[in-house]
């Protein structure tokens, strides 16, 4: 599992792995709930101008909520951790 810290606007976020943990797939929950971009997005080679502009709409107007998001999360065993201060 990746575990990644807080971070400021513009600055890339550093990931580390914790043993015996897996990170989570990008976009396994958007396959999961079957949702219409992300299967046009599948459709696309990233870094086209389409997939861009499907991935606004994911940015900006996701169809789910993260309520369903996070169960779904603990619903498949995933856990969410952050660094101790």
């Amino acid at each position: 599992m990746s575990v990644v810290g807080p971070k400021k606007i513009g600055e890339k976020a550093k990931a580390m792995t914790l043993e015996g943990y897996v990170e989570y797939p990008k976009r396994e929950y958007c396959r999961a709930a079957k949702c219409p971009v992300q299967g046009l997005l599948d459709e696309e080679e990233i870094g086209s101008e389409r997939y861009d502009k499907l991935r606004i709409i994911c940015q900006t107007g996701c169809l789910q909520t993260s309520h369903s998001f996070h169960k779904w999360l603990n619903e498949q065993g995933y856990v969410i951790v952050k660094p101790a201060k």
